[in-house]
C-alpha cells in the first residue's frame, strides 16, 4: 500500500512493442497521490496500452511498473485491491438495469461495496435512471455508470481511459467537478485524453505523449510557463492594424480571423503590452472595438512542444500494426475485470 511521500504509480523505462512498433516507448514517470494526472496525446499514441499494462491486462516488453507500492504484473492482486478503472468504453449487461449491473460487480468485493451503490449512482447523477435497462442508456450515461462501478471498492486510485467520450457540455462540467471532488477526498485520478481544453480544466499534472514517447511532463503551471500568450483585438481595418503593430518589440506574430478580429502572439500580455497595442492602433488611425488579453494555455504549450495543433490532436489515428483488437473480455467488449471475492483485484 502507498505510504506517505511515495508515488502511487511508478513507471521505469516502460516499453510495449507490437512487432517492430513501439506503442509505448521507454516511459519513466512518477504519479503523486492525491492529484489528477493526465496522459495527453492523440489517438493511437499508446495511452490505452499503458493503462492496460498498469492493470496487468497486458505485459510490458521492458521496464518496471509499480502501483500502490506493488509490482505489476507480479503482485497485481495486491496492487489493484484499491484501484478502480475504465479501459476503453465501459461495457455492461444490456438487459439488466444500471443498479443490477452494479450489484453483480459489488458481489465480487466485500459487503461494504453493495452498500456504496446508491451513493455512487448519486455521485454520477444516475439515481433517476438506476432502474432503467442499460441498453437504453446513452454513451455518456454508460461512461458515468462506468465511473460508479469503478468506485465500488472505495479506490485510492482511479485509472480512466478517455472518460469524457460521449458527454454533452453539461456532462463535461459535471465530470470535471466530480474529478476535482475525488481529488479533494485524497484520491488519485489518472486520466488519458486527447482533449486539451478538458485536461487543462481538470488536471494538476500532465504528461504529453507523441508516438509512444513522453516528450514533456509537469504541472499545468510548469508546462504553460514561458509559452506564448496573446492579445485578441477587433478592429476596423485588419490589414492596417497588422502593419501598425507587427514591429512592436513584444509582438511575435499576428493571425487574422473573420469579422475584423486579430490574434496577436506576444511574449507577455500584461498591462504594458495591452496599453502599447491600443496606443499604436489609435495613433495609426485604426478603429479599435475590442481588446482583451489571453493567457498562455496548455494548447499553446502543446503546440510549441510537439508542433501539433489541437485539431490534429483530436483527429483519430490508426492503432499500431499488430495491436490487439478492441473487443475482448466482459460482455460487449473490454473492461477492468472484477476481483475474486475477498476484496482483491
Amino acid at each position: 500500500m502507498t505510504t506517505s511521500g511515495q508515488p502511487i504509480i511508478e513507471l521505469r523505462g516502460v516499453t510495449k512493442r507490437f512487432g517492430s512498433v513501439a506503442a509505448v516507448d521507454d516511459i519513466t514517470v512518477d504519479v503523486q497521490p492525491g492529484r489528477c494526472f493526465a496522459w495527453l496525446g492523440p489517438n493511437g499514441c499508446g495511452k490505452t496500452t499503458l493503462i492496460r499494462m498498469m492493470l496487468g491486462l497486458a505485459r510490458p516488453s521492458g521496464g518496471e511498473i509499480t502501483v500502490r507500492g506493488f509490482r505489476v504484473p507480479r503482485d497485481s492482486r495486491l496492487a489493484l485491491s484499491r484501484v478502480g478503472a475504465i479501459v476503453e468504453e465501459p461495457r455492461f449487461y444490456p438487459y439488466l438495469s444500471g443498479r443490477d449491473n452494479l450489484r453483480i460487480w459489488a458481489a465480487h468485493y466485500d459487503a461494504s461495496a453493495t452498500g456504496r451503490i446508491d451513493a455512487e449512482l448519486a455521485r454520477v447523477g444516475l439515481t433517476d435512471a438506476a432502474k432503467q435497462k442499460v441498453k437504453a442508456y446513452s454513451l455518456g450515461m454508460r461512461q458515468r455508470l462506468g465511473v460508479a462501478r469503478a468506485m465500488l471498492n472505495d479506490p485510492e486510485l482511479l485509472l480512466l481511459d478517455e472518460p469524457t467520450n460521449g458527454l454533452d457540455p453539461a456532462g463535461l462540467v459535471e465530470f470535471r467537478q466530480m474529478v476535482r471532488s475525488l481529488v479533494g477526498e485524497g484520491r488519485t485520478v489518472f486520466i488519458s485524453s486527447h482533449i486539451l481544453d478538458e485536461v487543462e480544466r481538470m488536471a494538476d499534472d500532465v504528461a504529453i505523449i507523441q508516438r509512444g514517447r513522453m516528450v514533456s511532463q509537469g504541472s499545468i503551471a510548469e508546462l504553460t510557463r514561458g509559452t506564448t500568450s496573446a492579445i485578441d483585438v477587433r478592429v476596423s481595418d485588419p490589414q492596417a492594424a497588422h502593419q501598425a503593430i507587427v514591429d512592436l518589440p513584444f509582438v511575435q506574430g499576428v493571425e487574422a480571423h473573420e469579422h475584423g478580429r486579430l490574434s496577436i502572439a506576444v511574449a507577455a500580455s500584461g498591462d504594458d503590452e495591452l496599453r502599447a497595442t491600443a496606443e499604436r492602433l489609435v495613433t495609426r488611425g485604426v478603429g479599435l472595438f475590442e481588446l482583451s488579453p489571453r493567457a498562455a494555455s496548455l494548447e499553446a504549450a502543446f503546440l510549441e512542444i510537439t508542433g501539433t495543433s489541437a485539431g490534429e490532436l483530436a483527429a483519430a489515428s490508426p492503432p499500431p500494426p499488430g495491436s490487439p483488437p478492441p473487443s475482448a473480455g466482459q460482455p460487449g467488449g473490454p473492461t477492468f475485470l472484477p476481483p475474486s471475492k475477498g476484496g482483491q483485484a
